[in-house]
């Protein structure tokens, strides 16, 4: 059974190194806290989606999450950094934009919802400022902040940590010796923190251990949310072949290749797992950009595995796997993207999402779009592109 903290693991001859990095980063925490370096507050609600970590707690999910809570009430807009992206500056992002030029998780979610506004900006102070001065975007309402929990030059007016169940930070240690990227301390500036990635079958005293663990302060809110599968798809939709299964149930009995290039996979080799016949994972780097000779392994991979035999990715890497060439007619007629959503544990989403929708309500300048007593149950049910009709009000 996997527990808590499961995946961390400490190099103990690189703590001397850690305790120097702390000094660095301690420093730069106190010049922000001084007023020495200046945080900028925004009138247009801010909610940043981040972690002090390396590697990932499922930021895009989340931020998705959040997307799709708000896009049928209010003109929502994502902000990202962009990472490996192959462009620079203020970039905004359009029905037509190539992923090299966002990046893969922008791009992803301009996709999914092409009724969002989507850019990149390395500089969050400066994206905002064209998010909300530009006059083509003055309807923006809120602006998702994706991984910028450490961006102190912008000071959200929600701002929510994501910490992974298997690596929780308490037990971590400061880069290199472990993988957190500013002391656990720097938790005390969050609003809301959320558990990510957790068992299905997490029990009340688990619970109850991770809370005490975690010694939040009384303003300070604790969520926890575990990993959803939704519909598998196939990435080519070619015309000569047979549409996508509507369920998991296309894992089973299947010798399944899981194709990966994300910080964290093992989780979804966790769940996958159980599913099929037998499980094979490919793991590359995240972000990683699939030359030729990833994909010559990925064909003779596949290759090998015996029938019946499918590949399943996630949708981050199916970004960057519909851009490379060379993939077999094999695989590309057995690959499927499998969308992950998450869910809010313990009977919580509810009072979750009120906290964001009383937040983005109190502090909107551009009117509210308000629905009926459900106002605070998830929309994340609908699939992207399902829209339920809204009353437009204003002058909330």
């Amino acid at each position: 059974m996997r527990t808590e903290g499961d995946f961390i693991k400490i190099n103990k001859n690189l703590l001397p190194l850690s305790w120097f990095y702390g000094l660095g980063v301690g420093l730069r925490n106190m010049l922000f806290e001084m007023g020495v370096l200046k945080s900028h507050s925004y009138r247009t609600p801010v909610i940043s989606v981040g972690n002090i970590t390396v590697g990932g707690t499922g930021k895009t999910p989340h931020v998705e999450y959040l997307i799709r809570l708000l896009k049928d009430k209010i003109n929502v807009a994502v902000l990202s950094r962009g990472y490996k992206r192959k462009s620079h500056g203020f970039v905004m992002a359009e029905a037509d934009t190539p992923m090299q030029t966002i990046g893969d998780e922008p791009f992803q979610m301009k996709q999914k919802f092409p009724e969002v506004t989507v850019a990149v900006d390395a500089k969050r102070t400066r994206g905002i400022e064209r998010l909300t001065e530009d006059k083509s975007e003055k309807g923006v309402g809120v602006i998702l902040l994706d991984d910028a929990f450490q961006h102190r030059y912008v000071k959200p007016g929600l701002n929510i940590l994501l910490v992974d169940y298997h690596r929780l930070i308490v037990y971590d240690k400061l880069l290199p010796a472990g993988r957190l990227r500013e002391p656990v301390k720097s938790k005390d500036r969050a609003d809301i923190v959320i558990i990510t990635k957790c068992p299905k079958d997490l029990k009340p005293m688990e619970f109850r251990v991770i809370t005490k663990a975690m010694r939040l302060y009384p303003y300070q809110q604790l969520f926890f949310s575990r990993l959803e599968y939704d519909v598998p798809t196939r990435i080519f939709q070619d015309s000569d072949t047979p549409e996508a299964p509507a369920s998991l149930d296309i894992l089973t009995g299947k010798n399944v290749l899981l194709l990966t290039g994300i910080a964290s996979p093992k989780q979804m080799k966790h769940d996958l797992s159980p599913m099929c016949a037998q499980l094979t994972p490919l793991v590359f780097g995240d972000h990683h950009q699939f030359k030729k000779k990833d994909v010559h392994c990925i064909n003779e991979t596949f290759s090998a595995l015996p029938e019946p035999k499918i590949i399943v990715t996630t949708e981050k890497d199916a970004t960057r796997l519909t851009q490379v060439e060379g993939l077999s007619d094999e695989v590309r007629q057995n690959i499927y993207v499998l969308p992950i959503r998450i869910s809010i544990m313990q009977d919580q989403e509810e009072e979750f999402n009120k906290r964001i929708l009383d937040y983005v309500r109190k502090n909107s300048r551009n009117g509210f779009l308000v629905k009926s007593k459900d106002d605070h149950k998830s929309d994340n049910s609908h699939r992207s592109g399902d829209r339920p009709r809204t009353i437009s009000f204003r002058n909330f």
